[in-house]
């Protein structure tokens, strides 16, 4: 299962240039990067698809299934990568941020939808 996420989640990674990180941890691999960026994009979907945005309520409501990817991935960096949830909290919302300078939003909801899918959320 996981070996058939990983063409997704480096596309997720790749879509677009990755925030630095801030953390002094240095960078991740593709596929924690992407769940981190995936999980960053969603959210900020979901709180457009609250506030009523007619271009978020084109994608699938993603508070519930978005909010699920960001715990297991974050469950998963945890364990895997040793990282602690306010160093998880703090690269999302770096993620977040750059993905709100650069403009990047609606290209990189394709791959971490096919993501978000594959994952069974």
């Amino acid at each position: 299962m996981i070996a058939n996420l990983l063409p997704l989640v480096f596309l997720a990674a790749q879509a677009v240039q990755v925030a630095p990180a801030t953390d002094g941890l240095g960078p991740l691999p593709a596929d924690q990067q992407g769940a981190i960026r995936c999980s960053a994009a969603f959210a900020l979907i979901a709180e457009r698809q609250k506030q009523g945005d007619a271009d978020a309520l084109e994608y699938p409501p993603l508070a519930e299934r978005g909010r699920e990817f960001f715990v297991q991935s974050g469950a998963r960096l945890m364990d895997d990568a040793g990282l602690t949830r306010t160093t998880i909290e703090a690269r999302m919302r770096a993620e977040a941020r750059a993905i709100l300078q650069e403009g990047t939003l609606d290209q990189l909801m394709p791959p971490c939808l096919m993501l978000l899918e594959a994952s069974g959320l």
